[in-house]
């Protein structure tokens, strides 16, 4: 008797199976190399910058190394200082050792130029330092021991315990201080963490601010974008086209030209304040202060991201069946009642989408409260763009811009938790 459940094989004699395992590899292969262009894209442009940044967030070496810029070389410099500190434990205070391996240090960044950029790293903790370090560097051939009077002699700053624990902390080329920085934190001289001074903590409140500010931002576009989204989704096609229109139309002209059209509006002698006073509601004395302050960034900034809010709304209002309203209304509903429990718990997936866009395009936005905030509207990243572009403390920007990124995938996490990113419908 033949086994009848013979394997089945393709024309050519070959099993099956096999060839539609080589058939799907095949596939995956050619599907692999059809978005390999838009992986190496992301990697280039998103993944590799996000880490260059994280690791410049915790790595600073101009304190320790100096390199060449045509070359790459790179020199090590106040290794002398940096072998003291780590034979001798934080808080232990600078003796005769510890300042003639400063001194010899300094007669190395003379010869090689550079105590301007060791005086520079030590700038971004103390400010006033980087003098210090090109007068003594200037000094450094004629110093003489003891090395301590010598150069308490120079500067009598070069006792300051925090100056020493600044060094201390870059004389390793890794480190958290500049996280410590943004969290308006330092280490004292025996290495403990405590709170800046009242007149230097900046970047708490700015954290705050920009918090707030985006929530209440988010909330007001929420609040406007609902019913122009609810017409949208409802009004006859020939309407909801030209109210589309008009709603894409910001898109379509500059951020800039945006922002300074809202200048134009609210400032003091503005088009805002001239209505108001022509029609007796205000006097010519008691005019509205819009600008150079929150209430400039959160107009100006409603205005720019209403749309990213209405577009996820209308996506999903327009898929929504309006019989399932009338049914209820028919069973005896009333209009709010029909509206909070049939029509309104429908849209959330679109209030979820539209609130995440605005919330993160908001606490990261730079131009507007720039040009409209003043110092009491601007955000974090302002002062994130400030030591980039003025201050040159690169890793004091990354770690800013590392915690603001922490933030926000923080609230997405906490969103998919309550929410689900699953149910979130951008179009």
């Amino acid at each position: 008797m033949t086994d009848i459940a013979q394997p089945l094989t393709t024309a050519d004699g070959k099993p099956l199976k096999g060839a539609l395992m080589r058939a799907q590899a095949r596939a995956r292969r050619r599907a692999f190399l059809l978005v390999l262009p838009l992986l190496a894209f992301i990697l280039i442009t998103f993944v590799f910058p996000i880490g260059q940044m994280l690791y410049k967030s915790v790595y600073n070496e101009g304190f320790t190394w100096q390199e060449d810029v045509t070359t790459g070389d790179r020199t090590p410099i106040m290794t002398n200082l940096a072998a003291w500190f780590d034979a001798n434990p934080p808080g232990t205070e600078p003796n005769e050792e510890a300042y003639t391996a400063l001194a010899a240090d300094l007669v190395v960044l003379r010869e090689l130029k550079a105590p301007g950029q060791a005086g520079t790293r030590i700038n971004y903790e103390l400010s006033g330092s980087r003098s210090m370090f090109t007068k003594a560097a200037r000094s450094a051939n004629k110093l003489e021991p003891p090395y301590k009077e010598a150069l308490l002699d120079l500067d009598k700053d070069w006792g300051n315990p925090d100056l020493w624990q600044a060094m201390r902390g870059a004389s390793s080329s890794y480190t958290l201080n500049f996280y410590l920085a943004a969290i308006d934190r330092e280490r004292d001289a025996d290495g403990s963490i405590v709170m800046v001074p009242e007149n230097r903590q900046v970047y708490v409140k700015l954290f705050t601010r920009t918090l707030t500010l985006s929530l209440l931002i988010t909330f007001l576009t929420f609040v406007l974008a609902y019913p122009i989204a609810h017409l949208l989704a409802t009004l006859p096609l020939r309407h909801s086209n030209l109210l589309m229109i008009l709603v894409l139309l910001p898109f379509w002209t500059s951020l800039l030209v945006r922002t300074t059209s809202w200048m134009v509006l609210l400032q003091s002698q503005g088009v805002v304040n001239d209505a108001l006073v022509g029609m007796g509601l205000l006097g010519d004395d008691n005019r509205l202060q819009m600008m150079y302050n929150r209430t400039g960034t959160v107009i100006a900034m409603t205005h720019i991201l209403l749309p990213f809010m209405v577009l996820p709304l209308y996506s999903v209002m327009r898929m929504i069946n309006p019989s399932y309203v009338r049914a209820a209304r028919s069973l005896g509903a009333t209009s709010w009642t029909a509206f909070r429990r049939i029509y309104f718990p429908q849209t959330v997936p679109g209030i979820g989408a539209g609130a995440l866009l605005v919330f993160i395009l908001a606490v990261g936005y730079y131009i507007t409260p720039a040009l409209v905030g003043g110092a009491d509207g601007q955000l974090i990243s302002n002062l994130i763009a400030f030591h980039m572009q003025k201050s040159l403390n690169w890793s004091l920007a990354a770690a800013l811009a590392a915690l603001l990124l922490g933030g926000v995938l923080l609230l997405y996490w906490l969103y998919d938790k309550l929410v689900g990113i699953d149910n979130l419908k951008l179009g």
